[in-house]
């Protein structure tokens, strides 16, 4: 199955500058499997040491976020967007 991956700036330098990449699975895990095989050391800012979602990154596949799901195992239907959106801190 193809889906759409928005790319957060940070992390772009991985997929050529790219906003948007498509990716094949139909869970998460294999999206970020494919990711990795088509943008190497991407799967490394995304998953931490334990092959779980970094804490300061969350991921949502359409508008469900992944750790509320079934984590790397959530299913991804054909055509859906999967979001990387890293956690931004500030204030005064």
């Amino acid at each position: 199955m193809s889906v759409s991956v928005r790319v957060p700036t940070i992390l772009r330098t991985y997929t050529d500058d790219a906003a948007q990449v498509t990716a094949r699975g139909a869970t998460l895990a294999e999206i970020l499997d494919d990711l990795e095989a088509n943008h190497p050391g991407i799967r490394a800012r995304i998953l931490d040491d334990n092959g779980k979602v970094r804490r300061f990154v969350n991921v949502y596949v359409g508008d469900e976020d992944v750790r509320f799901e079934k984590g790397l195992q959530t299913e991804v239907a054909e055509g859906a967007q999967v979001s990387i959106i890293p956690a931004v801190a500030g204030g005064c």
